[in-house]
């Protein structure tokens, strides 16, 4: 408090600055903020199912904050343009202009050899990889780098984003590809421009302190206030400890 006023502190937006070649501008769908981007499925569900085991009605992931906000965290890049696949054989049809910087991608997707991932649990036989080339450069503030991983639960989609980490406050000239696993050899179908492709953040470069002790007698009487405000009801995260995201 400073002279009888209360104020209330908010921390400073993180700056991500997307960049693409200037022919393309028009054409290429923008990342979007993660909770825009929530998939149809979370929308539709149910808030409370019957369970047989409970001999009740009980909550769905839907009411569930941490599930909710993974998905709802960061940016998403999206697909580029309708992309067929048939039998593993994927086309696209993307009439657009020329680039205009010199090597650029001009695909939406490229492809790794399966010896790139032999041995890891990645691997699928002599299935290649594919790759999701990037259309836009993306520059974090300094001392962050991006985390790149699979659209959060969604299971749905039908490959499996390689998780990845990138100094982009450094890194930053050229676009990110994101390498995947095709996961649904049934899948015969058009994968829809704006589908999203990879879900990131920035994480902040800084060492780690990891710290393991026996709780106190204060640590104790908190783990059994907060236990058996749990047990008594639902919503004791929710109303009590989750903060509000900020607006993007």
């Amino acid at each position: 408090m400073i002279g009888g006023a209360f104020f209330h502190w908010q921390p400073t937006p993180m700056k991500i600055t997307f960049r693409c070649d200037p022919a393309l501008i028009d054409v290429l769908p923008c990342p979007v903020a993660a909770k825009a981007a929530l998939p149809d499925w979370l929308r539709q569900m149910a808030p409370r199912m019957p369970s047989a085991v409970h001999q009740r009605s009980i909550r769905t992931v839907k009411q569930c904050p941490p599930f909710v906000d993974a998905m709802a965290h960061g940016f998403m890049v999206l697909l580029p343009c309708d992309v067929r696949v048939d039998h593993g054989r994927f086309a696209w049809d993307w009439p657009v202009a020329a680039a205009s910087v010199a090597g650029h991608p001009r695909a939406p997707l490229s492809f790794h050899v399966p010896e790139q991932i032999a041995g890891s649990p990645l691997a699928h036989g002599t299935q290649s990889a594919i790759k999701f080339n990037s259309f836009w450069t993306i520059e974090l503030e300094a001392g962050w780098s991006l985390m790149a991983v699979h659209p959060i639960n969604r299971d749905d989609l039908p490959f499996r984003l390689v998780t990845g980490l990138v100094d982009a406050d450094s890194f930053h000239a050229v676009g990110i590809n994101f390498p995947a696993v095709w996961t649904d050899p049934s899948f015969n179908a058009v994968l829809p421009r704006g589908t999203p492709i990879a879900q990131c953040y920035p994480v902040p470069r800084e060492a780690l302190e990891l710290v393991c002790e026996p709780m106190s007698e204060a640590h104790v009487g908190q783990f059994e206030t907060v236990a058996s405000q749990i047990m008594a009801g639902p919503g004791v995260y929710r109303k009590g400890y989750r903060h509000k995201r900020g607006a993007v």
